[in-house]
């Protein structure tokens, strides 16, 4: 029986097919990650935002905070 290898060429280099495969794969795995944090921030905005200015002086906020908040909550803090 005959094997034959199809993501290398002998070398241990990956097909150009190989290649292509991996990058839109990594490609579809960045746009699902952006998208999830997309909807972090939208959530984590939404539900500050519906709270009262008394609830969110408890948790130390204030409403010019919520943009940052939710940010932080889904990209993490800037660098």
């Amino acid at each position: 029986m005959t094997y034959f290898d199809q993501s290398t060429h002998g070398h241990g280099q990956t097909s150009a097919f190989g290649a292509a495969v991996a990058k839109v794969g990594a490609m579809f795995s960045a746009l699902a990650d952006s998208w999830r944090r997309a909807r972090i921030f939208r959530e984590t905005y939404a539900e500050l935002d519906r709270m009262s200015t008394r609830e969110l002086d408890d948790m130390g906020l204030t409403r010019s905070m919520i943009t940052r908040v939710a940010f932080e909550a889904a990209y993490g803090p800037k660098a």
